[in-house]
């Protein structure tokens, strides 16, 4: 996904960010979009379907949370 030839160029753009913690997405001239999570010492990678299955996780988190579902 990174440009290999100084040529080529890509778009970086920071979605969400605190002190602690970054989402930020790149997206290359093929228009295909990386995400990138960066979680202090800790950066995950997804693709933009990885990404989405990541979401619908914590999404899936949160209704068990609050629904007193988890315990």
């Amino acid at each position: 996904m990174f440009p290999s030839d100084p040529e080529d160029e890509f778009t970086m753009e920071t979605l969400a960010e605190t002190e602690h913690f970054a989402l930020w997405r790149s997206t290359g001239d093929d228009g295909q979009s990386l995400f990138h999570l960066e979680l202090g010492n800790v950066s995950i990678h997804l693709t933009e379907e990885e990404w989405e299955e990541l979401v619908e996780l914590v999404d899936q988190a949160v209704d068990a949370l609050e629904s007193g579902g988890v315990g």
